[in-house]
């Protein structure tokens, strides 16, 4: 039900190509793997690229937790350990709250298996938008084209 331009979960060659299920107590699972494109120091992820992953699998989690479209409002993160190229980041993320417009979750990623070690963990704050929110901003005809191939009827569109 998302974007199939989106850097962070759509078809993009260079995108990361994150794949999100819902599993049990509703958490939501990502994986990420680190390629060599995606490095900052040698052999290293970049820190704003894992920061881009877990801003997908937060804003993931509010949509297919709430079925509602929302924008990054605040993200923070926190570096717990470095991520090699070669690896797999597990992320599970959590909706922690919602208080009116306002929508708040929290993920860990672990290397190499969903109970490794954890090497970065994320907080953020996302805003329920309607719809012309993207039409007020975005590219009209991306829209149409991504309100085609989604059922909006799991989108609350009404702010």
């Amino acid at each position: 039900m998302h974007y199939d331009q989106c850097f962070g979960c759509g078809d993009v060659e260079s995108g990361l190509h994150m794949r999100t299920t819902v599993g049990e107590h509703m958490v939501v699972h990502s994986r990420f793997t680190v390629t060599e494109a995606h490095q900052g120091a040698p052999g290293l992820a970049h820190g704003g690229l894992l920061a881009c992953a877990f801003d997908e699998a937060l804003g993931s989690t509010v949509g297919n937790l709430l079925r509602k479209p929302a924008v990054t409002g605040k993200l923070e993160t926190d570096f717990v350990r470095p991520v090699p190229v070669g690896t797999t980041l597990y992320i599970a993320a959590r909706l922690d709250g919602v208080a009116g417009r306002k929508i708040y979750v929290s993920a860990e990623g672990r290397l190499g298996s969903a109970d490794g070690q954890v090497a970065v963990r994320a907080r953020a704050l996302f805003v329920q938008v309607g719809f012309e929110h993207f039409t007020t901003h975005g590219y009209a005809d991306a829209l149409q084209r991504f309100r085609s191939t989604t059922r909006e009827s799991k989108w609350d569109i009404n702010p």
